[in-house]
């Protein structure tokens, strides 16, 4: 096993985990401004007006791209166990 090998692998599980995270932290930061914009409006400064808009976007959110997540994490799950580690084993 080389270092640009872990070097790759680290790349990959680092680019996977930010294209898994990014709709759900996406939905959270327009809600987050949305409601904030609003509170500045209404002078409302309650904490929990925030929350609650915040959780449902990230549920309409991960069912929306839930199944694109689940199949970005299996296609990345089946590669690694497929060609990598094997290749790894391999060296």
């Amino acid at each position: 096993m080389t270092p640009d090998t872990v070097i790759d692998l680290g790349r990959e599980a680092l680019t996977t985990t930010v294209l898994l995270a990014a709709p759900l932290l996406l939905a959270a930061l327009a809600t987050g401004l949305v409601v904030g914009l609003f509170q500045a409006a209404t002078q409302i400064q309650e904490q929990t007006l925030s929350f609650i808009p915040k959780l449902l976007a990230m549920v309409i959110a991960l069912v929306a791209t839930g199944p694109w997540l689940l199949q970005t994490i299996v296609d990345f799950t089946t590669e690694l166990i497929t060609s990598t580690v094997p290749r790894i084993i391999g060296s």
